[in-house]
């Protein structure tokens, strides 16, 4: 693979330009956390970012995308001293989580309490997360540069300089350059690393909506033949839906008035906390599978959706990605320990090579469970039956599936 180089002949600006140790591109929750805990770990650190997020306030509408936190993530969040705040802000936990198949009565459930745990998770919204994280970067001397948007980057033997759209005389040094830039990630392609997966041909339809009975601090998915239906419960009382659907039917949803969308939301739940009595407005996201083929290059790391997306029908997304940042931040601390550079070739491959091991069996794990609920023909369904019901009876192996989960 060819390094990554400008056409522009190096200026005087860029031989001057100051060297930090990390520079992080991308400034949504895990792109925003890395920064944070890279600086709160003494290294010197930028956070570039093409738009600052929008101001949470608690006047607001509930954001309509919000995030099942794990006790991984809650912990990482609390060593950045700022999980307090979200919590106390806007977050609902949930103690206890109940999963049904709709062509049978198999069911599994895990409730906390009965591993001597006060909750599984919490639900917090996106948007609650990002400005929390942002707000704490300036005072953890983390460089925000924003808006900033990276147009390329030179990786030389010591540093990694980067071009930004303003111009020549824009461009940063740094030891390692993060990519945190999302799905699409643009750093990503100029590294040549190349993606596989597969697009579900789904969307995933997001609400808030009001039901006749409450949501007992239980999040509720049901699989149904055309995907999973989630209910997460939030602060306020309502429950926030995670409806996968084929592409077809996610615009027939979206299109539906309030009044016959709740109707058929209703069904969909098996009326599990009664009637829906209201909704919000309704939103949609495209589902796919994939991953990095690598997770890093010359003097570069791929971090959350840029080196991995997965189906969110078991809420992880976000909770791997911040489990990458406590495992780049934990790699680095051990190589300036040790006295090496911390964008070092062997460095770069152990957190590479511990995260994408993790992130895959994950991965392919999600789509294996999507795969066996959508089976249809009878022996399969009764077989699928089966396994769920041995599962929910199997206390060890549901214990373990549940610490899994939290990260714990």
């Amino acid at each position: 693979m060819n390094t990554p180089r400008f056409d522009a002949p190096r200026s005087e600006s860029r031989r001057r330009a100051p060297l930090l140790d990390v520079a992080v591109v991308g400034g949504g929750m895990v792109g925003a956390a890395a920064a944070l805990a890279l600086a709160r770990a003494g290294f010197a650190t930028a956070l570039l970012e093409a738009r600052p997020p929008a101001p949470w306030r608690v006047d607001d509408e509930v954001d309509l995308r919000v995030v099942g936190l794990a006790a991984s993530s809650i912990a990482l969040l609390h060593d950045l001293d700022v999980w307090t705040s979200i919590r106390e802000s806007r977050a609902a936990s949930y103690a206890r989580m109940h999963v049904w198949d709709a062509r049978t009565d198999a069911t599994v459930d895990f409730d906390a309490t009965a591993e001597g745990h006060a909750w599984l998770g919490w639900i917090v919204e996106n948007n609650l997360v990002q400005w929390t994280l942002w707000q704490a970067l300036e005072a953890a001397g983390v460089q925000r540069l924003c808006p900033a948007q990276v147009t390329g980057y030179e990786a030389r033997e010591d540093r990694v300089v980067l071009e930004l759209e303003a111009g020549d005389a824009a461009s940063l040094s740094a030891r390692l350059l993060v990519a945190a830039d999302g799905a699409g990630s643009p750093l990503r392609r100029l590294a040549g690393l190349d993606t596989h997966g597969r697009d579900y041909g789904q969307r995933g339809v997001v609400a808030h909506v009001a039901t006749e009975r409450p949501h007992q601090h239980t999040a509720w998915q049901r699989f149904l033949p055309g995907g999973p239906l989630a209910l997460l419960p939030l602060a306020d009382g309502r429950s926030s839906i995670v409806w996968s659907l084929p592409e077809a039917e996610a615009q027939r949803v979206l299109a539906l008035d309030d009044a016959a969308f709740c109707a058929e939301l209703g069904v969909a739940s098996d009326f599990q906390l009664g009637p829906v009595r209201s909704t919000t407005r309704r939103a949609a996201f495209p589902l796919k599978l994939q991953l990095a083929d690598r997770y890093q290059a010359e003097r570069l790391v791929l971090l959350g959706d840029a080196a991995h997306t997965v189906h969110p029908l078991a809420g992880q997304g976000v909770n791997l990605g911040l489990r990458d940042v406590v495992e780049l931040r934990d790699t680095l601390l051990a190589a300036r320990e040790a006295g090496r550079d911390i964008a070092a070739p062997h460095v770069l491959r152990r957190y590479a090579r511990r995260r994408r091991s993790a992130d895959t069996l994950d991965a392919w794990s999600f789509d294996a469970l999507g795969r066996i609920y959508a089976w249809q023909a009878p022996p399969l369904v009764a077989a699928r039956a089966l396994g769920v019901r041995l599962v929910d009876r199997l206390a060890p192996l549901k214990r373990r599936l549940a610490a899994h989960a939290a990260g714990r």
